[in-house]
Parts: structure tokens; C-alpha cells; sequence
């Protein structure tokens, strides 16, 4: 993603904020910023790294933390359960509704696509879930896959 994306994407990112009544800091839009020019997702400790290198500043990986939680809670970024890594949304840009999240995690390179489940789809996994006395806590899904690249 080049310099002008990016821009391009904090910037809608802090149109949203500030439609919902929250602040998107400076800190926050540098963590993000932070995951939107990497190719692979980031552990909070990975990012601290990152953040420190772009921007000279020592930032705590408990600080990354919480500023992690306001992106999540915010639809920015997406948590990989599976890794507890962390990765931005694919459509922070959008202006039409999203589907749940489903994402292809290549196992050889680390690199992460995130593609829309149909309704139909997740209501069949509550109801399945449900059906075997479970409750569903998240739609979203991680499947391990191979990426175009890898694959060839």
C-alpha cells in the first residue's frame, strides 16, 4: 500500500471517529498506520517495534494494548484469535455494509486476506452451535490457506 492509500485510509478512519462521537489520536493513528503498511499482521509487541522505529518514541506494549481495543471496538482493525495478532480492516474505506469477516491466513507467508461470509453462512453456524447447546461468540473465520503466490 503506498503513502497516498494510506493517507487516504486514516483519514475515513477519522471521518468515522469523530461520526461516532470518539477521538482517533495521533497514537492511535500511528498503531494503525503501523498495520495498514504491513504485509503480514502484528503482535502488540511487533508494533510497539514498528512504532518506534517510525516515529522515535518508546510506546508500551500495554499501551498498544488498549489502543488495539479502541480499533477493535471501532471496526478498524481485526484481532486473529488464532495468532493474537492483530491486522486493518479491509474496509475502512467503504461506504456499504460489510459482511462478517472471514479470513485466508497463508501458513507459508503470514499474509492475510479478509473475504465477506453471506448471512446465510453465519446463521447456519448458530444454529448449529445452538443445536449442540452452544452459544456463538464470534462469526468471524480463520481458515489456513495458501496464497496465490505460495500456492504456484
Amino acid at each position: 500500500m503506498n503513502k497516498r492509500q494510506v493517507e487516504q485510509i486514516l483519514n475515513r478512519a477519522d471521518e468515522r471517529c469523530r461520526a461516532k462521537g470518539v477521538r482517533f489520536t495521533e497514537k492511535r493513528q500511528n498503531i494503525l498506520r503501523a498495520l495498514l503498511k504491513s504485509p503480514v499482521p502484528l503482535s502488540a509487541y511487533e508494533i510497539a517495534d514498528v512504532y518506534r522505529e517510525a516515529t522515535g518514541e518508546t510506546i508500551q506494549a500495554m499501551s498498544v494494548y488498549r489502543m488495539l481495543d479502541f480499533l477493535v471496538e471501532n471496526s478498524l482493525v481485526h484481532k486473529l484469535a488464532s495468532a493474537n495478532k492483530f491486522v486493518a480492516c479491509s474496509h475502512i474505506a467503504c461506504d456499504h455494509d460489510h459482511e462478517t469477516p472471514q479470513f485466508l491466513i497463508c501458513e507459508r507467508c503470514g499474509a492475510v486476506k479478509e473475504v465477506g461470509i453471506k448471512g446465510d453462512v453465519i446463521q447456519s453456524l448458530q444454529k448449529g452451535a445452538a443445536n449442540a447447546g452452544w452459544q456463538l461468540l464470534s462469526p468471524a473465520l480463520e481458515l489456513p490457506c495458501l496464497c496465490e503466490r505460495c500456492a504456484a
